[in-house]
């Protein structure tokens, strides 16, 4: 491993095509390291899905998390419809460094948003857009990869074989 700036650490591994990790403390999410399987991630016309834990300022409504269910033009593009539900806090999440501020008069909630597509921000700009700032975001799954079946802790990862990633 060597490190960068804003803590972010790369993997040097001779003959690994494929590996997942959660890539730093800043950008909290399972990533894949593989120029082919990121553009079948991102691109949706794969239709592979990303679930993504979000913790956001304030309690939905149910007018807003149907709104988030919805497809929603975020003015440069249509976003198709998400699943999206509220979950408890995730108990086994690392502590985030630097710790998400604290307002003791706004009330969090984290969510659990699935989508098919990636665009740029996607996630932050659609619960922005129903009043709900997000302070805290986590990619906990990628098809059927999630740090729940293939735990991970910031800085670990684990090669991945194309016949996994195919089922």
């Amino acid at each position: 491993f060597s490190s960068r700036r804003r803590h972010t650490r790369l993997l040097t591994v001779t003959g690994v095509q494929t590996c997942a990790l959660p890539i730093c403390q800043e950008q909290e999410r399972l990533k894949m390291l593989n120029r082919q399987l990121q553009q079948e991630i991102s691109h949706p016309d794969f239709g592979k899905e990303k679930t993504y834990l979000v913790q956001v300022e304030g309690t939905p409504t149910a007018h807003q998390l149907e709104c988030l269910r919805q497809p929603m033009n975020l003015g440069d593009f249509t976003t198709r419809g998400s699943q999206t539900v509220m979950i408890e806090s995730p108990t086994w999440l690392w502590a985030r460094n630097p710790p998400v501020r604290k307002r003791l008069s706004i009330q969090v909630t984290w969510l659990s948003i699935t989508l098919s597509e990636g665009k740029n921000r996607q996630v932050r700009r659609m619960t922005a857009a129903v009043g709900l700032p997000t302070l805290r975001l986590i990619r906990s799954s990628i098809g059927s990869f999630s740090l729940a079946s293939h735990p991970l802790w910031p800085g670990e990862w684990r090669q991945i074989h194309e016949e996994e990633w195919q089922r």
